[in-house]
């Protein structure tokens, strides 16, 4: 019997990797700008997801024009 891979499985756990990974990255960013006062007082977590997503996608940009 030969058995095949299941690369489905990989790609699954590797995108909630990634999703885990902002929302630490997000939390660790809002914690730290908190405590420094770095943040205005009206700004709540969703901005700094704002923030966050931002770096995300100009990352992903800046990967695809160097490919």
């Amino acid at each position: 019997m030969i058995f095949e891979e299941n690369r489905t499985i990989e790609k699954v756990w590797e995108k909630w990797g990634y999703v885990l990974s902002y929302f630490i990255f997000t939390t660790i960013l809002f914690l730290i700008l908190a405590l420094l006062n770095k943040i205005p007082e009206s700004w709540a977590y969703l901005y700094v997801m704002g923030i966050t997503i931002l770096i995300a996608l100009m990352g992903v940009i800046i990967k695809r024009l160097l490919k």
